[in-house]
């Protein structure tokens, strides 16, 4: 199961509850756990980092704990990538000397 944009969230045995916002107003959902959720701007109101913390941060070792060790279960992905594709170049822009230059162009 999956909530994507969700702006509240609540945990209950087993499920979790989640609201997000439509065009219509409010939506809740009810999932049963795992799911993945996607997070709307107004879940949770962001902590701004000073630089003094940013510098302290930068020292810090990384931790890297295996899957295996959370107990999450291996196996080969489910998911294949067929193709990527780089999107075709853009062509430059052109520039113009004057505003009436500018007017022509936009006219024409």
């Amino acid at each position: 199961p999956q909530g994507t944009f969700a702006s509240r969230l609540e945990l209950e045995a087993g499920a979790v509850r989640v609201q997000r916002e439509v065009d219509g107003g409010l939506e809740t959902l009810r999932l049963r756990l795992p799911a993945v959720l996607t997070a709307d701007l107004r879940l949770n109101e962001p902590r701004y980092a000073t630089l003094p913390n940013i510098m302290k941060a930068k020292k810090k070792p990384l931790e890297v704990i295996p899957a295996s060790e959370l107990g999450v279960p291996g196996g080969p992905p489910r998911l294949k990538v067929l193709q990527v594709q780089e999107p075709p170049p853009r062509a430059g822009g052109e520039k113009v000397e004057s505003v009436e230059a500018l007017l022509g162009k936009l006219r024409h």
